[in-house]
């Protein structure tokens, strides 16, 4: 299903009971709303109502020309609440979508119920410009992520989950793959000027945040970080898993999610 936002498309997928609060969905950098598949039954089984959202250039959204801000990617998330007429939602989101989560927290609360932060980082990375300009610069030789994907798969999963799940670890694979070239340029450039750690201390919507244990690229401690500097913050931790341990460990990560929505209910 597809929103016009600002001349660009956004592509949404929502499913579940009218009456069910509704748990909006964000994906990483270079995937989409497939990414959530394993969560989707259990919160359609909990009564919740389901909203996935593509950022744009990603999955099935336009690409926007330029760089994005933390500020824009927020914009999208309030402009398609808007118009599919919600007031207010349970944010989850991963990676840059846990990014997004933080600057809804800091300038748009009210829109929220609760959010639940997911291996992400609170600020840009000292020292990561040098690692994200070569990331860049393969994306646009290539005009695409087809020389990326490989390394991005290596920091997502750890080797147990390709040879435990093959089917799901090419599908993703082949995700990144289909990403465009300026979502992914114009969201990196996002993830390169961005800076909530001062600001945490002033939210006050419910928030949980979790992270893999072995993940590479938003370490536990600085997702601990953001935990603790958000007052009431809660943080919770998935073994053996890397950067999307909603799908190395749906067994462990969904009764956490669970948990905390019907807590925030």
């Amino acid at each position: 299903m597809i929103l016009n936002i600002d001349g660009h498309r956004i592509y949404y997928d929502m499913v579940g009971p009218d009456s069910g609060q509704i748990v909006c969905f964000t994906h990483s950098l270079s995937s989409d709303g497939g990414m959530w598949q394993e969560q989707v039954p259990i919160l359609l089984g909990a009564g919740f109502r389901v909203l996935r959202l593509d950022m744009r250039g990603h999955g099935g959204s336009d690409p926007v020309e330029g760089d994005y801000t933390m500020s824009i990617l927020a914009g999208d998330v309030v402009k398609s609440l808007d118009a599919l007429g919600i007031d207010k939602v349970h944010y989850i989101g991963l990676s840059i979508g846990g990014m997004i989560g933080q600057a809804l927290l800091l300038d748009h609360a009210s829109r929220l119920r609760s959010a639940m932060l997911c291996d992400t980082l609170p600020a840009t990375p000292a020292g990561s410009e040098a690692q994200w300009e070569e990331r860049k610069t393969a994306v646009r030789a290539a005009k695409g992520l087809s020389t990326i994907a490989d390394g991005t798969m290596d920091r997502w999963f750890t080797p147990a989950f390709k040879s435990r799940n093959p089917a799901r670890w090419q599908q993703i694979r082949d995700t990144i793959v289909g990403t465009t070239a300026q979502g992914f340029l114009g969201c990196a450039a996002a993830i390169q000027n961005f800076n909530f750690e001062d600001r945490l201390p002033g939210i006050k919507v419910p928030t949980l945040v979790v992270c893999g244990d072995q993940d590479p690229g938003t370490p536990p401690d600085r997702n601990r970080l953001i935990a603790s500097k958000v007052p009431g913050g809660r943080y919770e931790e998935i073994k053996d898993a890397r950067h999307l341990p909603n799908v190395e460990h749906p067994e462990a990560f969904n009764p956490v999610m669970v948990s905390w929505l019907r807590e925030q209910r």
